[in-house]
């Protein structure tokens, strides 16, 4: 039985038929992904991205190589980003809605928290903008509720890890600034004054370094002036240490 010869010289348009379509399809799917603009990204989600990249962070600190890198930059995209949404920019006032948005996602979740702790870990401009956006969230109000405060009565023991940042002075005035804005709010300010951690402001108003032992000296004035009441009760209680404390000073 005789079988017949198949032409391979047949075979050859219908593989560059092939071929044609493919490359169509491809050229077509890069034209419409052109058209359709990405969808923007809204506040909530910013928050979000960056609390994942701060929990990447705060787990793999001591990561090195390129994707690492690429982290950091992407971590620094974002917390620029919510500076601008919390201050807006040279082109755009802040939107009262964003910034609500972006206020109650940063406190539904643990962002606040992974923000301050993974400072150290941040390059000089990212902790500069970190600074500013925990300063702004002090003040934005929710149904005429200040969220931060509400926040940090829950979570005091940040303020002991903001003091303590005065022992680093890489990132001691980045710390300082951010916690004269918490004890903007009296409970918080109560807190720090009842603390052990009163006592430690006379060593770092001593220290070598003038500009941490300056920023130290501000937010201890802070805290003896801000809040009358509270600062009256605590005077009342500690007398005799504080005019110990102020004798040394004055003779030092």
């Amino acid at each position: 039985m005789m079988t017949a010869k198949v032409d391979k010289s047949q075979r050859t348009p219908k593989k560059s038929s092939g071929l044609k379509k493919v490359f169509l399809r491809t050229l077509l799917g890069s034209a419409l992904k052109g058209l359709v603009k990405p969808k923007p990204r809204t506040p909530v989600d910013v928050v979000r991205q960056t609390r994942f990249l701060l929990m990447y962070l705060d787990a793999n600190a001591d990561r090195g190589g390129i994707k690492h890198t690429e982290k950091i930059e992407e971590i620094n995209r974002h917390i620029w980003e919510l500076k601008v949404i919390l201050y807006g920019n040279s082109e755009s006032e802040p939107a009262a809605e964003a910034c609500a948005q972006l206020t109650q996602e940063f406190f539904r979740e643990n962002t606040f928290r992974l923000l301050i702790t993974c400072l150290p870990k941040l390059d000089l401009e990212a902790r500069k903008d970190a600074t500013l956006v925990v300063a702004n969230l002090q003040r934005q109000q929710i149904y005429s509720r200040l969220i931060a405060s509400d926040y940090l009565e829950a979570n005091l023991d940040i303020m002991d890890h903001l003091i303590s940042g005065y022992e680093d002075p890489g990132i001691a005035l980045h710390y300082g600034g951010m916690l004269r804005e918490c004890i903007r709010h009296q409970s918080v300010a109560r807190y720090v004054l009842k603390s052990e951690n009163m006592k430690k402001f006379f060593d770092y108003i001593q220290l070598p370094n003038f500009d941490v032992a300056a920023d130290a000296t501000a937010t201890f004035k802070e805290l003896l002036t801000r809040h009358k009441s509270t600062v009256a009760e605590y005077l009342s209680a500690n007398y005799d240490w504080v005019c110990f404390f102020f004798r040394l000073v004055i003779y030092l």
